[in-house]
């Protein structure tokens, strides 16, 4: 095999690679992608927001009711539970 050879097989990787991508894209842009959510839809994650380069934040919806937590390498904390969601958020009580 000469160079030509191995440059004919990069680009054809590479164009395989970059229709699975788009293919990918395009079934989440148009929902043809399945939803994860947590069977049923009782519970869900509401925002994560990043603490440090370790541990994030994380609010946890569960029923009507919301729980705040830390989760880190080591673990995580539950740092407040049975917070009542906002009006209007769509959650129902």
């Amino acid at each position: 095999m000469d160079i030509l050879d191995y440059m004919r097989f990069l680009g054809a990787l590479v164009l395989i690679i970059g229709m699975i991508a788009g293919a990918a894209w395009l079934a989440r842009r148009y929902g043809l992608a399945p939803k994860v959510t947590g069977g049923n839809g009782r519970i869900g994650i509401v925002a994560v927001q990043s603490l440090d380069t370790r541990r994030k934040l994380v609010l946890v919806r569960r029923d009507d009711r919301e729980h705040l937590l830390v989760v880190g390498p080591t673990g995580e904390s539950v740092i407040e539970t049975g917070i009542t969601p906002p009006a209007g958020t769509g959650v129902q009580s």
